[in-house]
């Protein structure tokens, strides 16, 4: 199969919005792409495959192959059984799978030729308003990734073959540093490999890159366009055609250069912070797995927001002692960097009170004012901490649920039981003494802690613990492992309700051996 010169991709959710959100977002493809002439079969497909997914997220992904395009919807939990053939004509169609997903594909031809195309969308702009929606719908586009790898792609694919024949995109790794071709798309796909040797061969420094130039280069004339964004130069677009570039068209050009570089400067600006917060996100997590003697042990951990913020749940396990080890499971009111500094200041003191021979219900204590001395910046915090001790019969666990979801025990004979008292979540009171329940784990018992996430998660007017929701899902897992537990749990709450979980998400499941 010829490899795909051009993807665009957008996820869906299930319900009564997927079949329009995908027909939208297949009229915005096909607009970027010029293949106006595809679009009702297009839109048509998109439909009949949105409308034959189940109900849960699923993937659009559009492969542009020159004279031929692809539509895919990717989805774990597709239908099992014959799949429909498309009601409109194809080139092919059929089912593949890729790991757990399965794939639903058409592939259609795209009618006319690209210098057709080019030249009939020119001869309509320069009769009326029609670049405005040109430049409407390019704005969409270039405003609907925040992936700085996607946004070249958009950029060329916006302006072939409308603008020109050919569009490279050079971007630099920093301010200071060279101009290199990140992205080439031509409107005959068989000339792409040729046309990157002469690139290759292009001194891209010798234009002035704060002003828009022409060039000659082989047979076509070069427009390169520089793109700057908050008065930082990001790269430069060039496009490539064979006769004069009109006014007109220079225009155009320039107002797409100026928009891609906006949208260039947000997505680095995006993915900068996303993979601070992501750094920041690991380092509040426990930096190793001990290992506990007669302790068998599973985590589940999910923040919920974007990648550009810092969940507000944790968990941590670490060695207390010679002969005890600590654990804690929280939930910080809140998200970002505000909750970051408390879960950071909830872990570092568990941590260094425990080592100083603190027992648990004390260190809640100190923690507690802790929290309150930071004033204004305080955050309510719910926090479950333990202590475990090995003994010859099992596991003897000391725990204090400090505003956190009540733990539950698991006995091997499928009996569940909640075994913390209720008592004053942090940073909420001063005056506040915490005290400390004792349990004995024998082998087989599990003992589950989880976060707000799981237990309201949310189903319309039902949250998952209502009636005793959790120990139900609890009791099913007599026998299992301590990680095939917390995904028993992990996976309850995620086909509880069909749209994803709005909140983090964390389950600790500690098993006696």
């Amino acid at each position: 199969m010829t490899s795909s010169h051009a993807v665009l991709a957008a996820t869906f959710a299930p319900g009564e919005t997927a079949v329009p959100s995908a027909i939208r977002f297949t009229r915005e493809v096909m607009t970027a792409w010029a293949a106006a002439g595809a679009l009702p079969v297009a839109e048509q497909i998109a439909a009949e495959l949105a409308g034959q997914s189940v109900d849960e997220p699923f993937e659009i992904i559009w492969k542009h192959f020159g004279d031929t395009v692809q539509v895919e919807l990717k989805q774990r939990g597709l239908p099992q059984g014959d799949p429909k053939a498309p009601s409109v004509e194809v080139e092919e169609w059929g089912v593949t799978f890729a790991g757990e997903s399965r794939v639903r594909w058409a592939r259609l031809t795209l009618p006319g030729s690209s210098d057709r195309v080019a030249s009939e969308w020119l001869e309509e702009s320069a009769r009326g308003p029609h670049w405005l929606g040109f430049l409407a719908d390019a704005s969409d586009l270039l405003a609907g990734t925040l992936d700085p790898d996607m946004v070249p792609a958009i950029i060329a694919q916006i302006v072939v073959p409308r603008l020109a024949s050919w569009c490279g995109v050079y971007t630099s790794d920093s301010a200071v540093g060279p101009l290199r071709l990140v992205y080439l798309w031509h409107a005959d796909e068989a000339r792409i490999d040729g046309l990157r040797e002469e690139l290759s061969e292009l001194d891209v420094s010798t234009p002035d890159t704060t002003v828009t130039a022409t060039f000659h280069m082989g047979d076509s004339q070069v427009l390169a366009v520089p793109l700057t964004a908050r008065g930082r130069g990001l790269g430069m677009m060039c496009l490539g055609r064979p006769d004069r570039f009109a006014d007109d068209v220079i225009q155009f050009a320039e107002d797409i250069g100026r928009r891609a570089a906006l949208a260039t400067d947000n997505a680095r600006l995006y993915a900068q912070q996303a993979a601070a917060n992501r750094a920041l996100q690991r380092s509040l997590l426990p930096p190793n797995e001990p290992e506990v003697p007669g302790l068998d042990y599973g985590v589940v951990y999910e923040p919920a927001g974007e990648a550009n913020e810092v969940g507000g749940d944790f968990y941590d396990l670490f060695k207390a002692g010679d002969e005890s080890w600590r654990f804690a499971i929280g939930d910080v009111c809140g998200t970002g960097p505000e909750a970051a500094a408390v879960t950071g200041l909830a872990r570092h003191t568990l941590r260094l009170l425990a080592r100083e021979g603190y027992g648990v219900a004390a260190v809640l204590g100190r923690l507690n004012q802790a929290i309150l001395e930071e004033g204004e910046r305080a955050r309510f915090l719910t926090l479950l901490h333990g202590d475990i001790t090995p003994v010859s019969d099992g596991l003897e666990v000391r725990l204090v649920s400090a505003g956190h979801p009540e733990a539950l025990r698991l006995s091997q004979g499928g009996v569940v039981e909640i075994v913390t008292t209720p008592q004053s979540l942090l940073g909420v009171f001063s005056e506040v003494v915490f005290e400390a329940d004792t349990i004995h784990l024998d082998p087989g018992d599990v003992l589950l802690a989880v976060t707000d996430g799981v237990t309201e998660r949310r189903s319309g007017g039902r949250l998952l613990d209502d009636d005793g929701g959790l120990s139900k899902l609890l009791a099913e897992c007599a026998g299992l492992s301590a990680r095939a537990v917390a995904e028993r749990i992990r996976r309850g709450a995620a086909d509880f309700a069909a749209e994803p979980s709005a909140d983090d998400l964390a389950i600790l499941v500690l098993r006696a051996r």
